[in-house]
């Protein structure tokens, strides 16, 4: 059997067909960071899981779904890309 895929096709690895290895790696780095900072300050194991639950999980949350399809570290790069190069341009209408 063969298969014909177009020359436009991009194919990217994905873990389990859902989550690129790049968003999943940061997901990895983002819920260990926050799994540590709340090892050393917080004693309370409910505490402890409501915070990483409200920290980690609109990530991967985010990371799965995803906008459009589209890689969450791009979209990261794109929000910051605007509100760093953020221009209003008004232009005044003149009737002549």
């Amino acid at each position: 059997m063969t298969f014909i895929f177009p020359q436009n096709y991009k194919f990217k690895n994905k873990l389990f067909g859902i989550i690129d290895y790049s968003v999943l790696l940061l997901n990895i780095v983002w819920c260990s960071t926050i799994f540590c900072f709340l090892n050393l300050f917080i004693n309370s194991f409910n505490i402890k899981l409501f915070i990483f639950i409200i920290f980690c999980f609109p990530l991967l949350l985010f990371s799965i779904i995803g906008f459009n399809n589209e890689n969450i570290i791009y979209v990261f790069y794109y929000v910051s890309k605007f509100m760093n190069n953020r221009k209003i341009i008004l232009y005044k209408k003149t009737l002549s």
